[in-house]
């Protein structure tokens, strides 16, 4: 079973920690932890950057943000450290923080360190030694939509994150801050994404009116599955972008990521999960059991994955620009663009069709 859990790997050159002050930093702050420590990288993700720390039979994950320019409000460390020490005792999936530092002697940047919690992530298509019955596949996408419902409906005030976000106006600064974004990350080889900037803009609904925590990042590929039993998820990892807001943005933001196998040949093609096998529930039949679930009635859900497919485009975007600007060597970035003009035409087909 260890062959399809993630596994680390050696650091990428230019994203080096200083082990002997991590060392030291670490044995200062954490019971019963002593060195020396092995440090190691996982290598998938576009965000923030995750290493694991072995110190004898323990393991720990760092989370540091990327190196190089990078967006004012993004990768705030303490942020994530914040809700995850919020969250942890009334939510299972979520990893057990422990300590968070500011200090940028320590590694060059502020960081945090938490649990690892050791199971199988998804990627793009499914590990060697692993494979989904269809009834095990839609358990497993029954499980994402559920705990994801789980989460916006924890009463955030009970646990002190009443401050951690404005949901009044939550809507309009979502579509407001993406398309700012966006137009500051274009690059020359982009699309101008301005017909869906407009269009949000026009149909952009009131304020919802039972906002939650959202985790802004929910995917399977931010999920981790019981070794044991693959269809059971045991953690919810990258709360880097969670806040107080809209649920059904949270929402439209993960289906975007949710390609189906009825889906244009293009968006196949960049899917970066294995939601299109046979028995995963189609975007249709996840946003019908959410709204049976959660009560919730509205009229129909465009706006929000439209909303979804444009923010995403908007993150690739971002990334993009580093990588066009040559502030990252990250050669994985480079293929972005293709990405972001494909989700610019899916997004375009939504709204031709409403």
């Amino acid at each position: 079973m260890t062959a399809i859990i993630d596994a680390p790997t050696e650091i990428r050159k230019g994203e080096e920690l200083n082990i002997s002050r991590l060392e030291a930093f670490l044995n200062d702050q954490i019971n019963e932890l002593s060195g020396p420590i092995e440090v190691k990288q996982f290598p998938s993700g576009f965000s923030n950057l995750t290493y694991q720390i072995a110190a004898g039979h323990r393991k720990l994950i760092l989370r540091r943000p990327p190196f190089g320019t990078k967006a004012k409000s993004a990768h705030d460390m303490a942020r994530e450290f914040t809700i995850l020490q919020a969250i942890y005792s009334v939510f299972p999936y979520c990893p057990k923080p422990y300590v968070y530092s500011d200090d940028t002697s320590v590694i060059g940047s502020s960081f945090y360190v938490m649990e690892k919690l050791e199971g199988i992530i998804l990627r793009k298509n499914l590990p060697d030694g692993l494979s989904f019955t269809p009834k095990q596949a839609k358990t497993l996408s029954q499980s994402y939509l559920d705990i994801q419902l789980q989460l916006h409906s924890i009463d955030y005030r009970s646990i002190g994150l009443e401050n951690f976000g404005k949901p009044q106006g939550y809507v309009k600064r979502q579509i407001d801050g993406w398309s700012k974004r966006y137009r500051n990350a274009k690059t020359p080889d982009a699309p101008d994404f301005q017909e869906a900037m407009a269009w949000l803009n026009e149909r952009q609904p009131s304020d919802c009116e039972k906002p939650g925590i959202i985790h802004n990042d929910y995917k399977l590929d931010n999920l981790v599955l019981d070794p044991e039993n693959p269809t059971k998820i045991i953690g919810v990892l990258d709360w880097e972008m969670a806040t107080i807001g809209d649920p059904l943005m949270d929402l439209g933001s993960s289906l975007a990521y949710w390609i189906q196998k009825s889906d244009s040949p293009e968006m196949l093609a960049m899917r970066t999960l294995p939601t299109h096998i046979e028995g995963f529930l189609t975007r249709e039949e996840l946003v019908e059991r959410y709204l049976e679930k959660s009560g919730l009635t509205i009229g129909q859900f465009d706006f929000y994955l439209v909303f979804g497919i444009f923010r995403l485009a908007a993150i690739a975007q971002q990334i993009y620009y580093r990588y066009f600007h040559r502030q990252t060597r990250d050669k994985r970035f480079a293929s972005l663009i293709f990405a972001v003009w494909i989700l610019e035409a899916a997004a375009k087909k939504i709204i031709q069709k409403d």
